[in-house]
């Protein structure tokens, strides 16, 4: 169906900076102050800002979010759609695959146009992406409908010091980083796979150093430039904002010798730390879909054609290899073989998950040196719903700036998951 209505993504897209949740590990993130529907926004306005079409014309919203975070999270999509500045008749829908959520909009977007069934001729236009604050809370348990002073307390603050017996809170950021069907925490299962595959530290630090120096001169080069909305925070009501440009983790002074020094952070003896895992950041980002022949006939320029997908199961322990199976099926979608692939953008969740995965791509005929040539999560970030849609736009760029025909986007998922995405290059 894919090859019969071509389903394109519009020149315009765009994503915000992915900001750090902490500065130096110690003060408040550049983008603590916004709630996901708040980053999510931003970033549908932005794309709707540089694509040509009339908001008017947009039929539905779909934005992936991995977690409520704050307390408007609840309204995702919907929320961040009329901060956008669309029309309120314009429906709204967020959809949750935990870190693949931001592709899994792109494919639920695609789908909506391709069943008909939901669709609006008249309104051809989708908005799709993800967005994701990490500042997720600390959660209060045991404690509902517990009495404070003379009342039972069911709405509002909370004062610490009258909290009862046997309340205690939970930081949720940590807590939703353990699988309770692998019986082990998302870093314990790329461990896993490091000693099933046999991957070494050395390597591991090695791909860490890999993303960061990619990532610097993918950046210094320009090449995030036309995807990036520069976004201005306003920390201090005394001093004039500042503006966020760039992806914030990307280490300028990044080596093997520093990455040597990190401890493992998860097992004794472990090989992920701090320098080659993915980065912990607040992002967004947002684009259009359309019938190619919708897109053309609005005089919008096709940024890239989606001419396969696919997601898969695995089995948790090992959750990072999923995008293997995922990506055998999206090639077979699209009728294509991995040697066919040019550009590849994979999440990179941690360095021994992300290496078990190419080694695998590369008995499918995958490259391994056209595996994120600008770097990825490692130095710049995982933005959990949010990732999936950064992902698609970054290789969306890449196509059209190396002047490369396909694609491939793909990522992990918690739980046992992978999802993947190809895209073509239209003008190549």
């Amino acid at each position: 169906m894919l090859q019969d209505t071509p389903i394109v993504i519009l020149d315009g897209a765009r994503r915000l900076p992915r900001a750090d949740i902490l500065v130096d590990n110690k003060k408040p993130g550049l983008f603590s102050r916004f709630s996901t529907t708040q980053l999510g926004g931003m970033a549908i306005r932005a794309t709707l800002e540089h694509t040509p079409v009339d908001a008017e014309r947009i039929g539905h919203v779909v934005m992936g979010m991995a977690q409520h975070s704050h307390r408007d999270s609840i309204y995702a999509a919907r929320g961040m759609a009329w901060r956008a500045g669309l029309p309120e008749t314009v429906p709204a829908l967020t959809v949750a695959r935990i870190c693949g959520s931001g592709a899994e909009a792109v494919s639920v977007g695609a789908e909506m146009i391709l069943a008909g069934v939901r669709f609006d001729p008249d309104r051809p236009f989708l908005v799709v992406g993800g967005a994701e604050s990490m500042q997720y809370p600390f959660c209060l348990y045991q404690y509902r409908g517990k009495k404070v002073g003379a009342a039972v307390h069911k709405y509002g603050p909370i004062d610490p010091h009258a909290l009862p017996k046997g309340v205690h809170l939970q930081d949720m950021l940590l807590m939703s980083l353990y699988d309770p069907s692998a019986g082990m925490a998302m870093a314990n299962t790329a461990e896993e796979l490091g000693r099933r595959y046999g991957i070494t530290r050395e390597e591991c630090d090695a791909f860490g150093y890999r993303s960061h120096t990619l990532a610097k001169k993918a950046r210094d080069a320009g090449w995030f430039d036309e995807e990036i909305e520069p976004v201005s925070v306003k920390l201090d009501g005394a001093k004039p904002p500042v503006e966020v440009r760039y992806d914030t983790h990307i280490m300028d002074d990044v080596s093997m010798a520093r990455m040597a020094r990190l401890r493992p952070a998860f097992e004794a003896g472990g090989v992920i730390t701090a320098g080659n895992a993915s980065a912990v950041v607040d992002g967004a980002a947002a684009m259009v879909l359309a019938r190619e022949s919708d897109a053309r006939a609005a005089g919008a320029r096709p940024l890239a054609r989606l001419v396969g997908m696919a997601v898969a199961g695995c089995d948790p322990k090992i959750m990072g290899w999923c995008p293997v199976p995922a990506t055998e099926k999206a090639l077979k979608v699209a009728g294509l073989r991995g040697d066919q692939i040019d550009h590849v953008e994979l999440n990179e969740a941690f360095a021994p998950q992300a290496l078990a995965v190419i080694r695998d791509w590369e008995k499918m005929g995958i490259d391994p040196d056209k595996v994120n040539p600008m770097g990825n999560a490692i130095a710049l970030g995982h933005p959990l719903g949010a990732t999936g849609a950064i992902l698609t736009l970054t290789c969306a760029y890449a196509l059209r700036r190396k002047g490369e025909r396909y694609g491939l986007v793909s990522m992990c998922i918690g739980g046992g998951q992978g999802i993947a995405l190809i895209l073509e290059n239209p003008e190549a």
